[in-house]
């Protein structure tokens, strides 16, 4: 096997193993086992456990990047924001595993967390603070709302919708053939409330 090959092989394949069981919870053994090579394979590529950990994290939080991509398209705030729902749904739909990272990392922080997981969401929540920022400037939104606030409670409710999944299931069809519901569910309660 070559080596990008392998390297590849052991982060596709310790990636639901951390998901699922964490940093701790997962032994070098173990996850050498799962990919079939000796366990000096993961010092080899990547110095240790928490190296492959922090390879593993970079791989999941990297999808967050598109946000900064919505940034620079010229279009409305509203639509950005609209992009980014679309994006945030899509990025849960192809990554299972980033919200277990998430919280994961935000309820039992790794020293991984300061450097990749930290900047990855502060990234995203300065982004959103911008689309807002610039939808006040141009008096697309109401006044008198702090955009950090608004920002953060946006990707809340996105975030505890896939959170909350596993619980959820028998009350909502969380199916992605669902997902244009779910998207203009979430903007009609962004932008308009629930109150009549």
């Amino acid at each position: 096997m070559a080596d990008n090959d392998c390297r590849a092989n052991l982060i596709t394949l310790a990636t639901p193993l951390f998901a699922e069981k964490g940093f701790k919870g997962v032994s070098v053994r173990e996850i050498a086992g799962v990919a079939g090579v000796n366990v000096s394979m993961i010092s080899y590529y990547f110095g240790g456990k928490e190296g492959l950990y922090g390879a593993v994290l970079n791989e999941q939080f990297a999808v967050l990047q598109g946000v900064a991509e919505i940034a620079l398209m010229d279009t409305d705030p509203l639509k950005k924001f609209e992009f980014y729902v679309r994006g945030t749904v899509a990025r849960y739909r192809l990554n299972p595993y980033l919200l277990r990272f998430y919280t994961s990392e935000l309820t039992n922080p790794t020293p991984c967390f300061a450097t990749i997981v930290k900047p990855a969401i502060q990234g995203v929540v300065k982004t959103l603070q911008e689309f807002f920022t610039d939808g006040l400037s141009h008096h697309k939104f109401r006044e008198g709302l702090d955009p950090t606030d608004t920002a953060l409670a946006l990707a809340g409710m996105i975030n505890f919708y896939f959170l909350l999944e596993p619980a959820t299931g028998e009350l909502v069809d969380h199916s992605p053939e669902r997902d244009e519901e779910l998207i203009r569910h979430i903007m009609d309660i962004f932008t308009n409330g629930v109150l009549k």
